[in-house]
Parts: C-alpha cells; sequence; structure tokens
C-alpha cells in the first residue's frame, strides 16, 4: 500500500502541549523548596551519582576542543561506542553505522521526524514517546499493558495491532529497565517481540538508556534477535550520571544505514553537531576502565537497596508495586486506598498527586502522564533524591562487604526513606 507524504499543520500540533510532566514538577519542587517548605523530590528522574571522575578528567583536558564535528559524531567516538556494544551485548556495529546526538531524546525525535511511520508504544510509556509523535504529525497506538503482566509490551497485542495492515510502516519503541515502572523483559518474551517485529518489517528502537544500571548488570538487548530492524538508543544521562552533558547514540544495522543518513541531514539543518568537548570526553566513559566498572557495581547496589526498601514498604501497607529491576523507578499502585481518596473528592491520579504534594511534601507523577486512563491510580516514583557521591563512598568503604540492607538507605538516603514513611503514614490515616 502507497502511503502519502503527511502535511503537518505545526500550529495545530502544539497548541495546548504542555511542557514535558518530569522537568514540570522537578521545577515545581524546586519553587516550593525555596518557598521553605520540605519537598521530597520523586519527580524527575536524574541520576543521583557524580560522573567518574576519569571521565570528567577528560572533559577538563578537552575543554579546548571548539572545532564543529562530523554531523554523525566524532569518529573515535563512534568506535568506541561499537566497542561498547560488543564488550555488553555481543552485538557488532561498524562505527559508520552509529549516530552520535545531543541526547537520545533528540535522536529519537529526530527518528520520528525523517521516517514517515506511525509510532506504537506500550502503556504505560515515558513521557517524551507519544508528544513527539503528536509534534511531528503521526500517529500514536498505544498496546495496553497490565500490573498483571508488569506492565510489559504483549506480543499478542502487537501483533493484533500491525495485521490488520500488515505493509504500513510502523516504529515500535521499546524501553527497558523501563521508565516508568523499573522492569525489564525476560529472554522469551524479548524472542517473541522480535519475532513479531521481524514479521511486519517494523522500525524497532531499544531504547536501552536505563541498561547499564540493571541492578544485577544482566540486561539482555532484543537487537540479539531482530539485529536487521533494531536501532539501540543509549547514552550518557542515566549510568555515567551526566544527564546535563545531553550525549546520546543510536546504533544501526547496516540495513538501516539509508535512516541513519537521512537523520544526519536532519541534525545538519538543526542541531549541526554534538559539543565537540563532551564528545571527546565521553570517547573515556564508552571504552570503559576499572573505575568505571565499579561505579557501574556500586550504583546497581545502592539501586537495587532502594528499590528494595520502598517496594517492601508500600507491599506492607498494601500498595501494589511492579518488581523493579533496573534504573531508578517504581510505579506503586494505590487502589487500595481507593475508597477513601473518593470520599475526600480524590478521583484521578492527578488529584491523588497534587492531594500527597500538598500534604506529605511527596513530589511524584501521575500514571495519566504515562497513557494511562485518568482514573488508575497509579504514579510513577524516581528514587533519587539522595546524595548520590556520599552513598557511593560509603558503598565502596565500611559497606563494600556488607550487605545494604535497609540501615544502608536510612543512613545515607533519608530523603528517600523519610519521604516514602510520610506516604505511607498518610495513606494509612486517610
Amino acid at each position: 500500500m502507497k502511503h502519502e507524504p503527511l502535511h503537518i499543520n505545526l500550529n495545530l500540533n502544539v497548541r495546548g502541549l504542555k511542557p514535558s510532566a518530569t522537568l514540570r514538577i522537578n521545577e515545581l519542587s524546586n519553587k516550593l523548596i525555596k518557598e521553605g517548605k520540605t519537598v521530597f523530590k520523586f519527580g524527575l528522574g536524574q541520576s543521583p551519582f557524580p560522573v567518574p571522575e576519569s571521565v570528567v578528567e577528560a572533559l577538563r583536558q578537552n575543554a579546548h576542543q571548539k572545532d564543529y564535528l562530523p554531523v554523525k559524531g566524532l569518529y573515535e567516538l563512534r568506535k568506541a561506542v561499537a566497542g561498547f556494544n560488543l564488550r555488553h551485548q555481543g552485538i557488532v556495529t561498524d562505527p559508520d553505522d552509529i549516530l552520535i546526538g545531543p541526547g537520545s531524546k533528540e535522536l529519537i525525535f529526530l527518528l520520528q521526524l525523517v521516517y514517515y511511520g506511525d509510532l506504537l508504544i506500550p502503556t504505560p510509556s515515558w513521557v517524551s514517546y507519544s508528544p513527539q509523535a503528536r509534534i511531528i504529525g503521526r500517529h500514536v497506538h498505544w498496546i495496553p499493558a497490565s500490573p498483571d503482566n508488569n506492565w510489559r509490551m504483549s506480543p499478542e497485542l502487537l501483533d493484533m495491532v500491525c495485521r490488520d495492515d500488515p505493509d504500513r510502516p510502523r516504529i515500535v519503541i521499546l524501553n527497558y529497565p523501563s521508565n516508568p515502572t523499573g522492569n525489564t523483559y525476560p529472554i522469551e518474551r524479548l524472542k517473541l517481540l522480535a519475532q513479531v517485529a521481524q514479521k511486519y518489517k517494523v522500525i524497532l528502537i531499544s531504547d536501552e538508556i536505563y541498561g547499564m544500571i540493571n541492578h544485577n548488570g544482566q540486561h539482555v538487548s532484543i537487537a540479539r534477535y531482530y539485529p536487521e530492524g533494531t536501532i539501540v538508543s543509549s547514552g550518557l544521562s542515566k549510568w555515567c550520571g551526566a544527564g546535563g552533558w545531553r550525549l546520546g547514540t543510536f546504533s544501526f544495522p547496516p540495513s538501516l544505514r539509508w535512516l541513519l543518513d537521512a537523520m544526519a541531514s536532519a541534525a545538519s539543518e538543526t542541531y549541526t553537531s554534538t559539543s565537540a568537548p563532551i564528545q571527546y570526553a565521553a570517547i573515556t566513559a564508552f571504552e570503559g576502565n576499572p573505575e568505571i566498572d565499579e561505579y557501574l557495581k556500586q550504583s546497581r547496589r545502592i539501586l537495587k537497596a532502594l528499590a528494595k526498601y520502598m517496594t517492601d514498604a508500600f507491599e506492607a501497607a498494601n500498595i501494589r508495586v511492579p518488581q523493579a529491576d533496573g534504573g531508578f523507578y517504581l510505579f506503586p499502585d494505590f487502589s487500595f486506598y481507593r475508597e477513601k481518596l473518593n470520599q475526600r473528592g480524590i478521583f484521578t491520579s492527578n488529584e491523588m498527586c497534587n492531594a500527597m504534594l500538598n500534604e506529605t511534601g511527596v513530589a511524584m507523577l501521575p500514571g495519566s502522564e504515562f497513557g494511562l486512563a485518568s482514573g488508575e491510580l497509579v504514579s510513577r516514583m524516581a528514587y533519587v533524591d539522595f546524595n548520590g557521591a556520599e552513598a557511593l563512598k560509603a558503598a565502596t568503604g565500611e559497606w563494600a562487604d556488607k550487605k545494604l540492607n535497609s540501615h544502608f538507605p536510612e543512613l545515607f538516603c533519608p530523603k528517600i526513606t523519610d519521604g516514602t514513611k510520610s506516604l505511607v503514614n498518610w495513606l494509612k490515616n486517610l
């Protein structure tokens, strides 16, 4: 079937579009803190850990780099990313099949811009996938998931969406460990999803920005099972603590180099190239070294301990929480308290989060921001409001040979533990 070019009215597509929910909640939290209020910041998912010192030193040594770099990225960096892919996932990537951009968020937007295809994402999904499609004028298909399967995309439902028009161009985004749920995909589920993607020749973006902070260090890329159609998205923001550095990577299969070239053409007319000093410094990050290996090991230990602390506290209070396998998010369901919340005039996740912020200081995002129906009393909580440098120092020092039990979060992540207790007590006293 031939699909006609889409003519976009950008005024209509951006009218009423709000700023990113994660950025809004962070700005509101900071405003309330400046006003002297106690706020527990569970809204913005920003890594609490400092950038590894070897990477910071590489940035210092390259601060003088001022020239425009190639649109596709510094060759030495693309070579380092290819080595990173091979070491961690056994995926062979040619440096010429790698694109460097100012954050993976921008690269995902550019892909949707240059490739005419519907966007397929699970419910729930990260807050920016759908708005990006809306800005560009693409159709979005939400594929419903449920807490019964840990909010994972169903291969059967993906097939059902695709089979009605099997030749229609489509982009599927699979993000795992997931923002907002923290869960990942078992290998068998990845294989089934890969078979469906292969069957309908969809472009699959495997958003693996949290892959390196799988809590057990066991992330598996779906690119192993659908190599010809998968673009692996990564970057420095989550596993390297460098969100503000704005560096993302797309690794393409050779069969999609035409798509990389199209994105590079669009990039050449928009951002030109990614910051030169950041690209040079990123070589050290992607090449890796023993310091970075230890940094990742301890980051995972700390995040896993925090997820367990919060999950245990919530489940003891009848708050259902999917298993967190990586990253720094939980996706608690407060439906157990629906009747009491309703009695207070609280019927939506947005109303619930507003009440919790006003009465407990806990700032988090409602499930409706991630594609869920407004009446589902679910939220996303990012457990990052702590001093990552101090936590790492303790984990590698006095706690190096100890299990990071509940005492560790209480000692080194008090805002997380105090915020959790405040929220649970509020619910119990409704």
